[in-house]
Order: C-alpha cells, then sequence, then structure tokens
C-alpha cells in the first residue's frame, strides 16, 4: 500500500472521509487504483473496525455496473485499507458545487441520476445475496463518476443486510449524514428500504437545484435542501426559480424538469409507505431521459430547418 500511493504522499491525495483518506494508487500491475486508509482517533476503532468489515462482506458478494467494484483489502496489525477501482471524475458533490472543471448539463445529470437509481434498485433487490441492502449513507458525495460520467455508489460501512421476510429494521441508533436522513428513521429508529429513497430524493434535489443538501452558509430558514424547497416542486412556475442557473436553457425542456421535480417530491415524502420504490424510479427517469432527448431532438431539427 505504501509503495502504491509513494509513502501516502499528499499529492496522491484524493479526498477525506469519516473513515480516513483516499490515495490515488499504482499497484505493480501498473492498475490504477483508489486506496481508502483507515485513520480513526481511539474510540472510534471499534466501530471504525465494524465498517471495514461491513464494507469488505457486501461488496465482495456484489457485482452491479453502478456499484463501485472492491479489488482488495488489507488487514495488517492495526492497518486497515480497502482498495477499490479508481473513477477519474470524482464524486457528484464536487461537480455541483463547482469544483469540477465543466458544470454538468441536463442530459448528463439524468443520466447520473439513472446510474444511481439502478444501483440502488439492484441493493433493494435482494437478487445478489438473497435479502435486500440498505445502504443507509447514500448522498452525493458517495455517488462516484467514471471517464463516461457512469455513476457508482460507493461506501458501504453503514449498509445493512434487511432481516429474512423483513421490511422493517428497527435500530438503537440512528445512522447516516445530516440532510438525507429519512425523517420516519430518525423519530422510530425503523430502518426500511424506503429510507434509501429518500437520500434518493435528496440528490435528485441537489441535481435540479445545484444547491447542498445542507448549507450552512445560508439563513436558519434556508439551510436545509429539502425544506426550502419541497412545498414548490409541484408548483411550475415557482419551481423555475430554483432550477440550477448553471443548466444550459437549451438543453432541457420544462416537461421534463416537472416531472424530475415531481419525482424528487415523491420520494422525499415524510411517510415512507407513499414514497416510490427504488424500480418506480428507474422507470420514470428512463421515461424522463427519453421525452427530454425527443423534443429537444425535434426543437434541434426545427432549429436546422429554420436556419
Amino acid at each position: 500500500m505504501e509503495e502504491a500511493t509513494c509513502s501516502f504522499s499528499d499529492e496522491q491525495m484524493l479526498g477525506k472521509g469519516g473513515f480516513g483518506r483516499v490515495y490515488r494508487g499504482t499497484l505493480r500491475s501498473g492498475e490504477v487504483v483508489a486506496i481508502k486508509k483507515m485513520e480513526l482517533p481511539p474510540f472510534k476503532e471499534a466501530e471504525g473496525e465494524r465498517e471495514f468489515r461491513v464494507e469488505v462482506d457486501i461488496l465482495s458478494r456484489l457485482n452491479h455496473p453502478n456499484l463501485v467494484s472492491l479489488i482488495g483489502y488489507c488487514a495488517d496489525g492495526k492497518h486497515r485499507f480497502l482498495v477499490y477501482e479508481y473513477l477519474q471524475n470524482g464524486n457528484l458533490q464536487d461537480h455541483l458545487n463547482g469544483i469540477g472543471d465543466a458544470k454538468m448539463d441536463w442530459p448528463l445529470r439524468l443520466k447520473v441520476a439513472l446510474g444511481a437509481a439502478r444501483g440502488l434498485a439492484y441493493l433493494h433487490s435482494s437478487s445478489a445475496v438473497g435479502i435486500p441492502i440498505v445502504h443507509r449513507d447514500f448522498k452525493s458525495t458517495n455517488v462516484l463518476l467514471n471517464a463516461n460520467f457512469d455513476a457508482k455508489i460507493s461506501d458501504f460501512g453503514l449498509a445493512k443486510l434487511m432481516p429474512e421476510g423483513q421490511e422493517t429494521y428497527v435500530t438503537a441508533m440512528v445512522l447516516g449524514t445530516f440532510g438525507y436522513f429519512d425523517p420516519e428513521y430518525t423519530s422510530t429508529g425503523k430502518l426500511t428500504l424506503q429510507s434509501d429513497v429518500y437520500a434518493f430524493g435528496v440528490v435528485l434535489l441537489e441535481l435540479l437545484t445545484g444547491r447542498r443538501a445542507v448549507d450552512l452558509s445560508q439563513g436558519p430558514t434556508d439551510q436545509n435542501l429539502v425544506l426550502q424547497v419541497r412545498h414548490i416542486l409541484n408548483d411550475r412556475k415557482k419551481l423555475r426559480k430554483v432550477i440550477d442557473p448553471e443548466l444550459s436553457r437549451s438543453l432541457y425542456t420544462m416537461e421534463s424538469i416537472a416531472t424530475f421535480a415531481n419525482l424528487a417530491s415523491r420520494c422525499v415524502r415524510v411517510e415512507s409507505s407513499e414514497r416510490p420504490s427504488m424500480i418506480e424510479c428507474v422507470k420514470e427517469l428512463q421515461m424522463i431521459i427519453y421525452t427530454n432527448s425527443k423534443a429537444l431532438g425535434t426543437a434541434l431539427q426545427t432549429f436546422k430547418m429554420v436556419k
């Protein structure tokens, strides 16, 4: 691991997370990888060890184009490393918040949303390990992008295999990230597949508005994205005000924006039973992509004819 990362040099560092730092590394085979190095204070070591084992256990059993691939791991004495495929375009939040070079246009955002939806639908389907898996920490920083901007879900340390035949798991401790918490889960401790759907809805809102799920630089009433925009998602006139101004007007139809906003609004409903399933989200996003590209194609043809 040291050799692969040039002794964990700062030049090779890709980012920092709750688990530790992530480095770009080159294995002896020449393969470029992302190496996550566990760095935790002593009081968090037991928790980190648990997350490390869960991640290895779950990712070694899963295989899907929209989930990050675990290439291997290293557990040597107190050292813990996870080795993943390297994804050139970093995470989704960086692209939406201006750290990435180019702004993402609407068709690309729809592609990312669909890829992430497919990844979550696969986890929920139970076909991989025989029982459904709740990710429990789905967020825009855990949606990684490869060179073609294919979305891949990462960070499975908090994932939970649902008890056989049950749709609910009651937890003693609520785990996850502020801004993405399912309100039903936080108030009752009941974890369901719909908890991921809520977090997915928050990411849809980030894609739509270009804003963060929680932005502490805003005033007290505007810090939480869901609370800020939930009431206007089905009002077309007001909806125009929250569309990310970075989006090129020539690449989206108001119809696709409104349908997308409606899907997001249903995903973030307070009652989990009123939210769609991830399979339904996949189908709706496929339809939005189709209608948006068809309308733009027609508009483009008209424009060419006029020209």
